[in-house]
């Protein structure tokens, strides 16, 4: 099967259904040996076991721009090559990356507060992400706000493509502004600042949370495309009893 092929909803529905039980027993293994090797990571000697909210904070601290990515590409499917399932692919990913973005600042409060002594400060990363956040819920909104599909898919995709211009200010505010926020310690030239005890866990678990995320967002996909299907018999048997 081709990535052409996958176009047909019909046989989308039918790879995932075959690949989503062996995606979701892969994320839970991976997941719960991340777990398990973050509880078993030393403290760290200036933060203490606060390090550990890392594990959480910055897997989803990721995700979040990932995500919105996603759904970039999938708008430029959606306005330029006309794919069908691009703005099934947008939509169903669009709650997901809301759901990491409030993680992401929930945890980044919690391991600031006995950082710098405040769960808030309005500075360069963190106000763009918060951006970010508001962002995704704005595209929610609006997708339920518009009730043509094709209206709100072609809206819903150069609100993102506009909003992707927030990325790299949220990769490269630390750099370009003196903020709080630390800079990159795993993605960084001249390689990883992090300890092997605290570097591989993360890893495990930023790769458990990438494995989440591609099976939360291939089950939204499979619901999206019954729920239009559902909503065109709907459609179509009400103009039925109206002829």
């Amino acid at each position: 099967m081709t990535l052409i092929d996958l176009a047909n909803p019909t046989k989308f529905l039918s790879l995932t259904g075959r690949i989503l039980p062996w995606l979701a027993g892969a994320t839970a293994i991976l997941l719960m040996i991340g777990f398990y090797q973050a509880a078993m990571a030393p403290d760290d000697y200036q933060q203490g076991a606060t390090v550990k909210i890392m594990f959480i904070h910055v897997p989803n601290a990721w995700l979040s721009m990932f995500v919105w990515g996603v759904m970039s590409l999938a708008a430029l499917g959606t306005l330029v090559w006309r794919h069908p399932l691009a703005d099934v692919a947008a939509k169903a990913a669009a709650p997901i990356g809301a759901a990491f973005t409030f993680l992401a600042l929930v945890t980044g409060s919690l391991w600031g507060r006995p950082m710098w002594g405040t769960y808030w400060q309005w500075d360069a990363r963190l106000t763009s992400v918060l951006i970010l956040f508001l962002m995704y819920l704005g595209l929610i909104a609006l997708w339920r706000a518009v009730d043509d599909p094709s209206r709100a898919a072609r809206a819903a995709a150069i609100l993102t493509l506009v909003g992707a211009l927030n990325l790299p200010i949220i990769k490269f505010s630390v750099d370009w502004w003196n903020t709080l926020h630390q800079p990159a310690s795993v993605l960084r030239m001249g390689g990883s600042t992090l300890d092997r005890a605290f570097l591989i866990p993360l890893l495990v678990m930023a790769v458990g949370f990438s494995l989440l995320f591609v099976t939360l967002h291939l089950a939204a996909m499979r619901n999206e495309i019954l729920r239009r299907r559902v909503r065109s018999l709907q459609i179509m048997q009400a103009s039925q009893q109206a002829a």
